[in-house]
Parts: structure tokens; C-alpha cells; sequence
């Protein structure tokens, strides 16, 4: 395939690696001066660097800090054959703490990252300032009955471990990223290839996800304990949504999931205009305009 051109970031950001509860976790950070420290999350199968967008819409003097979840871009892999949802919250706890001491940060997450952010801002609530979670809406609720189905799927998924993805070059891991987001522009993509897949020894491109994070967790979503870490939230909420939602998005839409977010004392809302589930990569620069009206 012939490459696209690719996007050239405004904003330079430099890279560490931070050791994390036995891991060591790939962290991207675009300098600033100091005033105003921000860290980014960000959702399943993305990276850190996928946030250079909205980064580069943002005052140059902020510190913007984006780490790759263990499994995904650059950071190690657990060595489990599968993960577990609240290692992510442990990580970050230890992450912020290495970072910042028990200074209180600015938190911005998006998708499975927006769902870390808010259960933590509960669990740890005086480490957070603000929240700004971006399409990180969580899951419709689960029926207790389908326990037995949802342990039984867990271990057959362990039987059969999925395998890495791979593509053939560049281009083709830039047209996967178009495919499952029509909106997003070439240029961006060919950008984002580069950070989202590393070379195979015979020449192809392998996507930076660590194949067990394709088995799904033994258990459902517990809409209630998710309600209750909502609840303890102290920090000022700013919660996004897109406008082009598809059909695993609308129960955020329904009585059930307003009731849900009611547990939050001090919550805005915004709607991203033309923008799907990965709003961070269709409308960079209003994702950017919320988060700094919000922060400021």
C-alpha cells in the first residue's frame, strides 16, 4: 500500500518508562512549566500517544502525562493469560504516586480509561482534582442469572488463547484504524499506525496489544458497585459523550443510566458534535476546548 502523509504534531513529547507493581509502564509526557499537571488515559486498545491531537490543542504550558496501560503499546505485558480490570486502578494508584507524591491531579480518560478514572476518583478521591471522562460510560447492567454462562465463556477462552494481530505494513495497520472509525482522517491514522503496532521479525507490523486482553473477565458488570465508587467522587465531573452513538452506546440514554449518573454531586455534561466513540480523534480541537474551559 502506498502511505498517507503523515500528521505532525505541534506539541514534542518525550518518553520514560516508570516501573509499576512489577511492570514497567510506558509513559508519554508533553512538557510544560509546571502550573497545571494533567493526566491522560487512555481506552482499550489504544496507546497513550493516541491523545497528540487533543495534546496539541491544549496550553503549551501544561504537563500532559499519557501512560500505556500494562498490555497495551509499549508497556509490558502482565505474563497472566488474562487481566483483570482492577489492576488498572493499582497501577494508576502507584503510577500518580511515583509521579506526584500525594499531590492531587487532574484526571482525563477516555472509553475503558474514563471507567478507570471514575472508579478511581471514588476509591481515591482526595488524589483527584478534577475528572473529565470522555465516552467512558461503563456497561448496561448485567442480569446475575448469566453468571454461570459468563465463568463458562471465561474458561473455554482460556482453552483456545486468541492469537496477536497482525498486518502486513503500515498502510494496512493505517487503513485497520479507518475501517473501525470511518471518521478518522488518513493523515491521523498513518500517525497513529506508528505508535499502535511495532515490525515482526519477517518485516510485517504486529498491533501493540497483548492477545489475552481479548478474553473477556469471569465476571458482569455491577452497575451498583459502580454507582456506589460514583457516589464518594469529590472532584467537579465533567462527563462527554459523542453525538453518533451505535447500538451498544443508547442504554446511557435510558432512566436506569440516569439514575446512575445522579450519584455524582457535582457533574456537568457535553455532547461532542460529529464525533463517534473515539471523539478524541474525530474533533481533536473541541475535545480540547471542553477539557480547558473545564480545567480553567
Amino acid at each position: 500500500m502506498t502511505p498517507s502523509p503523515s500528521y505532525l504534531p505541534a506539541r514534542a513529547s518525550e518518553t520514560t518508562r516508570v516501573a509499576v507493581r512489577g511492570l514497567n509502564l510506558h509513559l508519554r509526557h508533553w512538557p510544560g512549566n509546571g502550573s497545571r499537571r494533567i493526566v491522560m488515559l487512555h481506552g482499550w486498545a489504544d496507546v497513550g500517544a493516541s491523545f497528540q491531537f487533543v495534546v496539541d490543542h491544549l496550553p503549551a504550558h501544561w504537563d500532559v502525562y499519557a501512560p500505556d496501560w500494562r498490555g497495551f503499546g509499549a508497556s509490558d505485558c502482565s505474563g497472566s493469560d488474562s487481566y483483570w480490570f482492577y489492576d488498572y486502578l493499582a497501577d494508576l494508584d502507584r503510577l500518580l504516586e511515583t509521579l506526584f507524591g500525594d499531590a492531587a491531579v487532574d484526571l482525563v480518560g477516555h472509553s475503558m480509561g474514563g471507567n478507570v478514572a471514575s472508579l478511581y476518583a471514588g476509591v481515591r478521591p482526595q488524589r483527584v482534582s478534577r475528572l473529565i471522562n470522555l465516552e467512558g460510560a461503563g456497561l448496561a447492567p448485567t442480569d446475575p442469572a448469566r453468571a454461570p454462562e459468563q465463568v463458562a465463556r471465561w474458561l473455554d477462552e482460556l482453552r483456545e488463547p486468541p492469537s496477536s494481530s497482525v498486518s502486513d505494513d503500515l498502510p494496512a495497520v493505517a487503513a485497520r484504524l479507518m475501517r473501525t472509525n470511518p471518521r478518522l482522517r488518513p493523515e491521523r491514522a498513518t500517525f497513529l499506525a506508528r505508535h499502535w503496532s511495532a515490525p515482526t521479525t519477517d518485516g510485517r507490523f504486529r498491533i501493540l496489544l497483548d492477545p489475552a486482553h481479548k478474553i473477556r473477565n469471569p465476571y458482569l458488570y455491577r452497575a451498583d458497585e459502580v454507582r456506589a465508587c460514583w457516589a464518594a467522587i469529590t472532584a467537579p465531573v465533567l462527563w462527554v459523550f459523542c453525538e453518533h452513538m451505535n447500538e451498544r452506546q443508547r442504554f446511557v440514554h435510558s432512566a436506569e443510566y440516569a439514575h446512575r449518573l445522579s450519584a455524582i454531586h457535582d457533574l456537568q455534561r457535553a455532547t461532542v458534535a460529529d464525533a463517534g466513540h473515539m471523539l478524541h480523534h474525530d474533533q481533536p480541537e473541541a475535545v480540547a476546548a471542553l477539557i480547558e474551559r473545564f480545567l480553567a
